[in-house]
């Protein structure tokens, strides 16, 4: 019994930099980069991404919502496809998406293939189909040049996806001052930024949160501890439904897949309708509606300063 009391003593004391080189210990894990992609295919995508031939009136990419130097979305509650079309939910963004176990808010998609193939063909969106597409990239000669290059049936709606998917999977925002934390390095973080992570645990936000991605991994039902939708107000959109809409099950009304917290620091607005438009008000709202909680002004704070510790970077963003 002595002996155990000096050992959790001695637990108390260290410093949380200590205790930070101990990875396996901790629920949330570092992003590390996926080394097997393809240069060339990767490359191939990140053409697509880029690419307004997608859409019906050669008006709006991949990337026309999902900015890769913000952040990777639009900032906006709702996007706009073609025709000045206004969707119904909050693009997310498309960093770190090869972690997510399914695609899209209501995860109606298995894949990333199969995410891709999505925007192209919803009539708010880009509202086109592979055969128009198809026409179009293949009037371009380099296009043509590329994809035979890579596939034996050149342009293919099924080789576009490939591609994107590719792309998409090259987006991982690394070396984040959180994960060099987890890896050991001291100093990086904050006594604030410690604090807010220990709180982030404490009050639970970790059960949904948690991962290489912190969420993405599972299914969430909005309004555990309060009904969410009632105090938002306004009418209840499809969009709210989330999985229902993919199931037709009763009990799968108001879940979503848990978003990544990675760069939740730098996308507002928040939640499938961007409803909260601060940060510090997510993580009220989250307290309030999911752990039942009234998390202090104070505390929030500290949490929002862990939330900025895991962004990262990329090429193409640069926080």
């Amino acid at each position: 019994m002595r002996n155990y009391l000096k050992l959790l003593i001695f637990l108390l004391i260290m410093s949380s930099d200590a205790l930070a080189g101990w990875v396996k210990n901790e629920p949330i894990q570092p992003l590390t980069a996926d080394h097997d992609l393809n240069p060339k295919l990767a490359a191939l995508g990140d053409r697509l991404f880029h690419d307004r031939r997608l859409s019906q009136d050669n008006s709006l990419s991949c990337a026309g919502c999902h900015v890769l130097s913000t952040g990777g979305t639009d900032g906006k509650a709702k996007s706009m496809g073609v025709s000045g079309a206004i969707g119904g939910i909050k693009a997310p963004t498309v960093y770190n998406t090869r972690f997510n176990f399914v695609q899209f808010w209501d995860g109606r998609a298995p894949t990333l293939e199969a995410q891709a193939a999505g925007p192209v063909h919803n009539p708010i969106e880009m509202n086109s189909n592979w055969q128009e597409v198809i026409s179009k990239l293949g009037n371009d000669p380099s296009m043509v040049a590329d994809f035979d290059a890579l596939f034996e049936d050149g342009i293919t709606g099924e080789n576009i996806t490939i591609a994107i998917a590719a792309f998409e999977r090259s987006l991982v925002t690394l070396n984040s001052r959180f994960d060099r934390w987890l890896r050991g390095e001291k100093g990086v973080l904050t006594e604030k930024e410690r604090r807010g992570y220990r709180l982030f645990k404490s009050y639970g936000c970790i059960s949904c949160h948690q991962g290489v991605n912190v969420g993405g991994n599972m299914y969430g039902f909005i309004g555990a501890m309060g009904d969410y939708f009632e105090d938002r107000g306004g009418e209840i959109t499809p969009a709210d439904l989330g999985r229902y809409n993919v199931t037709q099950r009763a009990e799968d009304k108001h879940y979503f897949k848990v978003p990544s917290l990675r760069l939740a620091a730098v996308n507002p607005p928040y939640f499938h309708d961007g409803s909260a438009k601060t940060l510090n008000d997510a993580v009220r709202v989250m307290g309030r509606y999911q752990l039942g909680r009234e998390i202090p002004d104070d505390e929030i704070e500290d949490i929002v300063a862990f939330l900025f510790s895991l962004v990262g970077e990329h090429i193409r963003f640069k926080p």
